[in-house]
């Protein structure tokens, strides 16, 4: 088997209630864990957020480069 190193680009659109535009983007980017929020509940009470919906538009690979070959 061999193994690849690939380059993927996703996009998300994500619904969250926030104190302002500039705190639900910079909440959002850092509390998106893939298609799942990663918070825990202390976080979601300091930060007084709350993420509703995580939906993944673009899925893409655009690279992929050989690293190695298995004997």
């Amino acid at each position: 088997m061999k193994t690849y190193k690939v380059l993927l680009y996703r996009d998300y659109i994500v619904h969250i209630d926030a104190k302002n535009e500039e705190e639900a983007k910079s909440l959002a980017e850092f509390f998106i864990d893939g298609e799942k929020d990663c918070f825990i509940e202390k976080e979601r009470k300091q930060y007084s957020f709350k993420i509703s919906e995580i939906e993944m538009v673009m899925n893409d690979a655009f690279e992929v480069q050989e690293l190695k070959e298995d004997l």
